[in-house]
């Protein structure tokens, strides 16, 4: 955000380093938490009678604890691997941030074939996840249309209508980003999609979750009806 309100196109090479390390971390850590989410979901429609026990306050904790330590030696793999090729071909990268395959690109040694395997391994556990994520919604749907009752439909979907609609977001801009056609590859289109999957989603992530509460949506009513009155 700094550099770019002062437009300061230059950053460390300690600076670059950390900046992958927390954009890797952040990243692995939110998804690992959203995965989570999703089991919460699915116990809370699915079993509900066994909620408490297999959600009490030490099992949260615990998988809590298990993604940010998961998610810390995940960055901190990537960046300990990356970080250790030689750059052979130049220093600047076509990104607007530190990001592990512009800096690949950089290097012109063999041993980059590291860094693309932790990457192959971490793609298989991001994918591993979505099977999970998708298995528990197509079990959560099933279980909804066995309810009663419209509120307890409407309410359960409530419930799960905030959670997918930034797992959407979250996997969808970030396959487009890392997944797209290397015939439809440029520079401008790299910037916009790493904008898209590293900006878009935590942004929205707070607007997403808390419209849901009626006390925030009365607040804000207030406070856009108030901006209106004095205009």
């Amino acid at each position: 955000m700094h550099n770019s309100l002062w437009d300061i196109r230059n950053i460390s090479y300690s600076g670059c380093a950390a900046q992958v390390f927390c954009f890797v971390f952040f990243i692995s850590a939110e998804y690992s938490l959203l995965t989570i989410m999703c089991y919460d979901r699915y116990v809370s429609i699915c079993k509900p009678l066994h909620y408490g026990t297999l959600l009490g306050s030490r099992a949260c904790a615990h998988m809590a604890a298990a993604a940010w330590a998961s998610a810390f030696l995940n960055a901190l793999l990537h960046t300990v691997s990356t970080f250790s090729l030689p750059l052979c071909q130049g220093n600047a990268l076509g990104q607007f941030f530190c990001e592990i395959p512009h800096i690949l690109k950089l290097s012109c040694s063999h041993s980059y074939l590291r860094e693309l395997g932790l990457i192959a391994v971490s793609a298989c556990l991001v994918f591993g996840c979505f099977v999970f994520i998708v298995f528990s919604y197509v079990q959560i749907f099933r279980a909804m249309l066995r309810i009663p009752s419209e509120k307890g439909r409407h309410k359960a979907f409530s419930t799960c209508l905030p959670h997918l609609a930034v797992v959407s977001l979250f996997i969808s801009t970030g396959t487009l980003a890392n997944l797209k056609p290397p015939s439809i590859s440029s520079p401008s289109l790299d910037l916009s999609l790493s904008v898209l999957y590293s900006v878009v989603p935590p942004a929205l992530n707070p607007f997403i979750y808390s419209l849901r509460n009626q006390e925030l949506k009365d607040a804000l009513w207030r406070l856009m009806k108030g901006c209106f009155q004095k205009y």
